[in-house]
């Protein structure tokens, strides 16, 4: 079995594009922690504000929950920009438009890294992928390339939102097929509180108390891959060069 690589460090801004708040919790924010610590600059751009996720909660209250619950999770791992798209969550669509808001979202913060989640159909094996991860992972890595194109989306220029062709590296996280990893040692402890910041989500899944909960889930989300990183903790990532 392959070790992973160390992640790259030749750059100062990233930005992470998922489908929903908590995303980025499932283990990626212990690596955003460890960044952000670093001084890059890391922002947040989300596909939905995750209101079909809570089934006691109508979605126009889920949704409120879910942005603050977000931005408190965000701030956990010194992240101060999270942006909300309007797409509706369980039945975000892969096409144009969802290219076109994350290829805005590239030309407004210049990133040399790009980070999503798993695109593909299963999360390996035969665990079903869900639509809103696969549409949005896979609109990620496509406006990448977009995002340098000025005959592409021609009406964001006139917006003032310029061709931005710096994006170097998209980095996937949750993925069956990592090839690189990021030690996570010194910041387990954020990402633990940063999922927790996520307890109104976390209560209307999971009987068990939130503390443990969260600590169980970073602890396997560090943990698996230990072995083909030095036996540290690690957030191991997919990455695709550019």
């Amino acid at each position: 079995m392959a070790e992973w690589e160390p992640m790259p460090t030749e750059w100062r801004r990233a930005l992470a594009v998922v489908a929903h708040p908590d995303d980025l919790e499932y283990g990626v924010s212990g690596a955003i922690a460890k960044w952000t610590d670093e001084g890059r600059e890391v922002s947040y751009l989300l596909a939905t504000h995750g209101e079909a996720g809570i089934d006691a909660l109508d979605p126009a209250d889920s949704a409120e929950v879910r942005e603050r619950e977000q931005r408190a999770a965000a701030d956990a791992v010194g992240v101060s920009t999270v942006e909300f798209l309007e797409h509706r969550d369980g039945v975000i669509e892969y096409g144009p438009a969802l290219r076109r808001d994350i290829v805005a979202g590239i030309r407004r913060h210049r990133p040399e890294l790009v980070l999503t989640i798993n695109h593909r159909d299963t999360w390996g094996g035969t665990a079903w992928n869900t639509p809103d991860h696969r549409a949005v992972g896979r609109a990620t890595l496509d406006a990448c390339g977009d995002a340098g194109n000025r005959w592409i989306f021609t009406e964001l220029i006139d917006d003032g939102l310029l061709p931005w062709d710096g994006v170097r590296w998209v980095a996937v996280a949750a993925t069956s097929s990592p090839t690189h990893a990021v030690d996570v040692s010194d910041t387990v402890e954020r990402a633990v509180r940063s999922l927790l910041a996520h307890r109104t989500y976390v209560e209307s899944i999971s009987d068990e108390s939130p503390e443990d909960y969260c600590r169980s889930v970073q602890d396997a989300a560090t943990g698996a891959g230990a072995e083909q990183f030095g036996g540290v903790p690690a957030v191991a990532f997919e990455l695709f060069a550019r």
